[in-house]
């Protein structure tokens, strides 16, 4: 796993998608394609019986021993050994998706534009700046919180 990761607080969502809208802007990506996904769960009784939304948020989670690294036929993902992200190298990504299949969370995805595949990587150049994810920056009600070793 990365040394860093991503908090969700239920109880400050407001599934406003700021954090899908923050990071398609940061990483320039065309409205049908998302690197990162926040979806409601639900209707579920709370304490009192009143139907609630759940919100579930879905970055990618830079997994120990990630499938879509092992299934990457070209070398394009890799994990970087400072801090176990795992970071794609668009100039040897073919487009090929294996790594879609070999990924159990769905992460990466095809950029319609460039035939490549895509994923997130946390930022990882404002990471490396100090600053917060686009997608923890910009949420709306604070929900989001960026975890650093």
């Amino acid at each position: 796993m990365s040394l860093y990761k991503i908090k969700l607080s239920k109880e400050r969502c407001i599934l406003c998608h700021a954090c899908e809208i923050h990071c398609q802007v940061q990483n320039r990506m065309p409205p049908d394609v998302r690197l990162n996904s926040i979806t409601a769960q639900g209707p579920t009784p709370d304490d009192e019986g009143r139907p609630r939304m759940k919100p579930k948020y879905q970055p990618c989670l830079h997994c120990k021993k990630p499938e879509c690294v092992a299934a990457c036929p070209t070398g394009a993902l890799y994990i970087r050994k400072s801090d176990g992200l795992v970071l794609l190298k668009d100039e040897l990504c073919d487009g090929c998706q294996a790594c879609v299949s070999a990924c159990p969370f769905g992460v990466p995805r095809m950029h319609p534009a460039t035939g490549k595949m895509v994923k997130c990587d946390l930022c990882v150049e404002r990471i490396d700046r100090g600053l917060d994810p686009a997608c923890v920056a910009g949420c709306t009600g604070h929900a989001l919180t960026f975890v650093r070793p």
